[in-house]
């Protein structure tokens, strides 16, 4: 498993080694077996050692996909404002395949995953995902990092016939109804996050609907979190022109405008919810602080140890009253199946911390290897769809059910939901 080195896009695939072999074979024994068929019904030698022949060379190979290989591809950001999700995205996916590797692969392949940098900038992305296609060969894309990227990413899948699976982005628009064919999403979508932290806190903290304003990233993903919980407060009575939304550029810190309007309506309001990724919603948060703002902060599904970390460097203080919605349970928990994500991150990446992202790539990792393992030797991209839609009332012992269908490509519906201490660890408290 490793991190391909960027290089010019274009080389070509040779052909599968045997391929003119098998057609000759099989072009030789048409015409013996017409010239013998009129004096006798049995094969002959010759007929029988190139029916072994055909039967040993080998089939048309599958992208990706060799005799003790599968390679899977991720793009994500690895440098940048967004660096550390790409990181801990790619650390749990390594830590999952090293296990099954290490066990035996899957059906005698072993598992590789071949990861490129795109810095969060939708930009880089297609041309890493076609270096890693036409250049590496790989046969789906797992784990790629945003939703700008994906909303680049997904068409080109589509173009390639290629899956996408897993992506760390809860955003609309890799949930269409009906489902993309090469789509499939394992966490809960930003809609689902956000509106489950105005039911926490309306009914939870028992905060006035029309007290809670909205800071969200200014594209595809900041829209999703806002659509979920402005629906959720409409629902409630507030109509969407009354919530105080304001918001920040991608790939950038620069809060002052939402810290600013904030401000401004400061005595009316008792909560933010930040759609937003983890370097500005703690910026926001150590602003809000200095300014004494006061409110209680909602941070929807940002990386737990990226957060924990540039808050609780600044101060202990700063980790008051903040809480994460997440896509996982506490990473530090006793269930069996998070036992097994500890262990395997420790051997994989000594020193590790556990957090949300890590955990969340091993899930969703769990899942796409049992799906490998029961379609068999013989696998392709349709086969592997049909496959994951065939997945079903699955059990890792999360606390949540798992599975897809024809018209549900979401693994997942829960909301988790994890209290910031000023040692920067996590409680996991009930949402609802």
């Amino acid at each position: 498993m490793s991190t391909v080195k960027p290089r010019p896009l274009g080389s070509e695939r040779g052909v599968s080694p045997g391929r003119g072999a098998l057609a000759l074979a099989v072009a030789w024994l048409g015409a013996t077996t017409l010239m013998a068929g009129a004096c006798r019904s049995e094969p002959t030698s010759s007929q029988k050692a190139a029916q072994a022949q055909a039967a040993k060379a080998p089939v048309p190979k599958v992208r990706g996909v060799s005799d003790d290989e599968i390679r899977l591809g991720m793009v994500a950001a690895f440098s940048g404002s967004n660096k550390e999700r790409g990181r801990a995205m790619k650390l749990g996916w390594e830590a999952a395949l090293a296990a099954v590797n290490e066990a035996g692969g899957i059906h005698g392949r072993k598992l590789r995953l071949l990861a490129l940098d795109d810095g969060y900038d939708p930009a880089r992305t297609v041309p890493a995902m076609k270096q890693l296609v036409e250049g590496e060969g790989v046969f789906a894309f797992v784990g790629n990092v945003g939703t700008a990227t994906a909303a680049v990413a997904v068409p080109y899948c589509g173009e390639q016939n290629l899956l996408f699976y897993g992506p760390l982005s809860g955003a609309d628009l890799l949930r269409k109804n009906p489902p993309h064919h090469w789509v499939f999403n394992v966490r809960a979508s930003l809609a689902e996050e956000a509106a489950a932290s105005v039911r926490w806190l309306t009914e939870v903290k028992r905060i006035a609907p029309g007290r809670i304003a909205v800071v969200a990233q200014e594209d595809d993903f900041g829209e999703s979190g806002w659509r979920g919980a402005s629906s959720e407060l409409e629902r409630l009575g507030v109509p969407s022109a009354k919530i105080l939304k304001a918001g920040y550029r991608r790939n950038t810190a620069d809060v002052r405008a939402a810290i600013e309007a904030v401000r401004q309506r400061n005595a009316k309001l008792d909560a933010v919810i930040l759609v937003a990724t983890y370097r500005p919603a703690a910026t926001f948060i150590r602003k809000a602080h200095d300014a004494n703002l006061g409110q209680q902060f909602v941070v929807v599904s940002a990386d737990s140890n990226g957060l924990s970390q540039e808050l609780v460097e600044s101060g202990g203080r700063y980790a008051e009253r903040v809480t994460v919605t997440q896509v996982v349970p506490l990473p530090t928990s006793q269930a069996t199946a998070i036992i097994k994500y500890r262990e395997a991150l420790a051997k994989s990446a000594p020193g590790e911390a556990p957090g949300s992202t890590t955990l969340e790539a091993w899930i969703g990792a769990q899942i796409l290897i049992g799906a490998l393992q029961r379609l068999g030797r013989d696998l392709d991209g349709e086969k592997l769809v049909r496959t994951l839609e065939a997945t079903s009332g699955l059990d890792l012992g999360i606390g949540a059910t798992l599975g897809f269908s024809p018209d549900d490509h979401q693994a997942c519906k829960k909301v988790w939901g994890w209290q910031l201490r000023p040692d920067g660890t996590y409680k996991q408290i009930d949402l609802e």
